[in-house]
């Protein structure tokens, strides 16, 4: 029998499934303040704890290379978050947003599925003892020997949206849960994926046909509103495209029992989203519909800060106004872990973590808001001029060689994308740290 009332430290040793059937629901909001807090102390001491330790005059080659801190209490709060609003729907964590060990680790042990796009995602998660049902397979156009592996591995949930698709399904996995994925209106997307994916709602009846034909099974349909969604009205209208289909699907004998939603998910816009979606699931789906997701970003995006150090720096002198700025440039970039700047549309804000031996970490600060103020432009290490992190930025501290900056929420598309272009590392360490006991108990930390 679940017991009726718990200590707040027990409460956040439980799993979200775990506390469902309490007599006393937990208070989320507790959970939330307490770890917010938490988060903060144990980056600031994990942060300048590794700085601390690194000599720029002595270190060995490496030794002072960026390094990221994540948090693992946040993507456990985002977790529960998603389990609040979002409880119809079956999370399958994109790995590709960010294939950190522990974070996978993480979320196996809280129960969701991954989304994987290629044979080595779907061999990193099966490696866990992920149970092949948990993955599927969201690549529209997949590689064949990639087929042949996930048809020998068990994991059966793919998507199509093509015609040469289930031929080549046919082919190599008959046997598989297919998903028609649909085209979606996704103009209010950081990131647009109809360019790329999707049937269109005048195909889906040919491509079902075909399917039937060649005595293949699709389970459901899939959509996506593109990455880092923010018009809630876009799920609105693929839930009732979806609704659409699924009922062709019906009058040609299949069985569909799930229906995909995608990611797309952002943590700024995730309570509108949600309710958004929720409300259009419950009026187009029945309960008896197995209902799942794929977010990425949502999960991991403010679960990460990276620290940097500045290895060289010019002074821009401008004598017709008798100003003074500098070029900081770091040992990191847009080839590195900023590529997220190209790729996904991201604008880190750099902050200072250490200046003249003096640490300054602190999350509320954002170096704006005082009158006396030194200009700079940032800039990554490669010999490339679009290695830009931010062409404009003030701090009230003149900052110099060996002095390292922060920057939060750079968990999504950041070490994932890296390059070694130049020479220059695409491995960089990941210190972790936990503000949720619950996480901790989880992972046996």
């Amino acid at each position: 029998m679940a017991p009726s009332a718990l200590t707040p430290a027990d409460e956040y040793t439980l799993s979200f499934e775990a506390f469902k059937s309490l007599d006393k629901p937990i208070d989320l909001s507790q959970i939330d303040n307490h770890g917010a807090e938490k988060a903060k102390q144990l980056i600031g001491e994990a942060l300048k704890s590794r700085v601390e330790a690194v000599d720029h005059d002595i270190c060995g080659v490496g030794e002072e290379d960026a390094f990221f801190v994540a948090d693992l209490g946040e993507v456990y709060r985002q977790h529960l978050r998603w389990k609040k609003n979002l409880a119809r729907v079956t999370p399958h964590y994109a790995v590709k947003c960010n294939p950190d060990p522990e974070v996978l680790r993480l979320l196996s042990a809280l129960g969701t599925g991954f989304d994987c796009a290629s044979k080595a995602e779907i061999e990193q998660v099966l490696k866990m003892g992920v149970d092949p049902s948990r993955i599927i397979y969201a690549q529209p156009c997949k590689t064949k020997s990639y087929v042949r592996y996930a048809a020998q591995n068990g994991v059966k949930q793919m998507t199509f949206d093509n015609a040469d698709e289930l031929y080549k399904t046919k082919q190599l996995f008959p046997d598989a849960e297919l998903y028609l994925r649909i085209l979606t209106d996704d103009s209010a997307s950081l990131c647009r994926l109809s360019q790329k994916f999707g049937a269109s709602l005048d195909s889906t009846a040919e491509l079902l046909k075909l399917a039937k034909e060649l005595e293949l099974n699709v389970v459901g349909v899939a959509f996506h509103v593109g990455s880092g969604a923010s018009d809630p009205k876009a799920f609105l209208k693929a839930v009732q495209d979806a609704r659409y289909v699924f009922d062709q699907g019906a009058d040609l004998g299949f069985e569909m029992h799930t229906l995909d939603v995608g990611g797309g998910f952002c943590g700024e816009t995730f309570e509108a989203m949600a309710a958004v979606l929720s409300s259009a699931l419950d009026l187009y789906f029945p309960p008896n519909v197995r209902i799942i997701g794929e977010p990425g970003r949502y999960y991991v995006s403010t679960a990460f800060t990276i620290a940097c150090h500045v290895i060289a720096r010019r002074t821009v002198a401008d004598a017709t106004l008798g100003t003074t700025s500098y070029m900081l440039y770091l040992n990191d970039g847009v080839y590195g872990n900023f590529s997220s700047i190209i790729f996904d549309h991201q604008n880190p804000i750099p902050r200072v973590l250490k200046s003249a031996d003096q640490f300054k970490y602190d999350v509320g600060r954002s170096g704006y808001d005082t009158p006396s103020m030194t200009e700079y432009s940032i800039w990554g290490p490669t010999c490339d001029g679009i290695d830009v992190i931010s062409s404009s930025c003030v701090f009230p501290e003149v900052l110099d060689v060996g002095d390292w900056l922060y920057f939060e929420d750079m968990g999504a598309y950041t070490k994932c994308s890296a390059t070694r272009f130049n020479g220059f590392t695409d491995s960089h360490d990941v210190v972790y740290v936990c503000s949720e006991p619950g996480a901790v108990a989880l992972l046996g930390y």
